[in-house]
């Protein structure tokens, strides 16, 4: 049966990241993407320029019209902006019994703020402990935890102070961490723990990496699979998708998301057009 995924998430006008990027990982994997939007942005590769918040009810309503009918099952969580946009989701995330899986987006590839300081305790006291996931890169866990996180073994602490917090797993990425080899660690807060090596991918097209590979964890978690294999194929997709990258834009430039789809060779078949005559 083909899985659905909601996505809850800030729109990118460029297209690497945001919700734009949610939906082509989603459905190039097979399941099928329903979405709520948090906030518009406009940004392109070289940055993010402006930030206008949908209302946060108006964020709530659109989670609730498509869980009243359409239905998911996995949530991805991605860019919330405000604190009154963190406990809109989290009120209707309560009521689902469904993995979710949080991306704590903080700051954009070049610095540019994507959640308001009052917000970050909020998303932290209201959001992770319903996570099944949370999935913070090494910069992230260091605002969340206080801790320097710039070794591998700093990335341990960092998860066992954030398992802390609630969730029920924590993925901290390790790609802002300069080694040769780039290790994301998944804690779980039974005990289990992950790491995952690969070697750098050195390359500018590097936006929105974090959103794909949350995004590809949901589709996973909403497959059953358990959060170590989901995280493992996820990463191989994502690792694909940056050794395919277009090369579009002068900065950080977007990945290839719909690898999969060509890979297979897929082709799409048009209905005929029903010919028309005239009388």
């Amino acid at each position: 049966m083909r899985v659905r995924v909601l996505i809850v998430a800030g729109s990118d006008s460029g297209g690497g990241a945001g919700v734009q990027a949610d939906i082509k990982t989603v459905t190039s994997l097979g399941a099928y993407a329903a979405t709520a939007i948090t906030a518009i942005t406009i940004q392109n590769t070289q940055g993010v320029f402006d930030t206008l918040s949908v209302p946060p009810e108006f964020v709530a309503r659109q989670m609730e019209a498509v869980l009243d009918d359409i239905g998911t099952d996995a949530i991805k969580v991605g860019m919330l902006h405000s604190a009154a946009t963190v406990e809109a989701v989290a009120r209707v995330c309560q009521r689902c019994r469904v993995p979710i899986i949080v991306d704590p987006l903080m700051v954009a590839k070049r610095g540019e703020p994507l959640l308001e300081p009052g917000a970050l305790r909020v998303l932290a006291d209201r959001l992770f402990p319903l996570a099944a996931l949370v999935t913070p890169n090494a910069p992230e866990a260091e605002l969340l935890t206080g801790l320097k996180v710039r070794t591998a073994d700093d990335m341990e602490s960092a998860a066992e102070r954030l398992l802390e917090l609630g969730p029920a797993a924590v993925l901290i990425k390790g790609g802002h961490i300069e080694s040769e080899d780039i290790v994301d660690l998944l804690q779980t807060v039974d005990g289990d723990q992950f790491r995952f090596t690969g070697k750098r991918i050195e390359s500018r097209s590097t936006h929105g990496i974090g959103c794909t590979l949350a995004s590809a964890i949901a589709v996973g978690a909403a497959e059953g699979l358990t959060l170590k294999d989901a995280v493992s194929k996820a990463r191989d997709y994502v690792q694909q998708a940056l050794l395919s990258a277009p090369g579009f834009g002068s900065g950080f430039g977007p990945l290839d998301h719909t690898h999969p789809v060509r890979s297979q060779g897929r082709r799409l078949v048009l209905p005929m057009r029903a010919k028309s005559s005239r009388r």
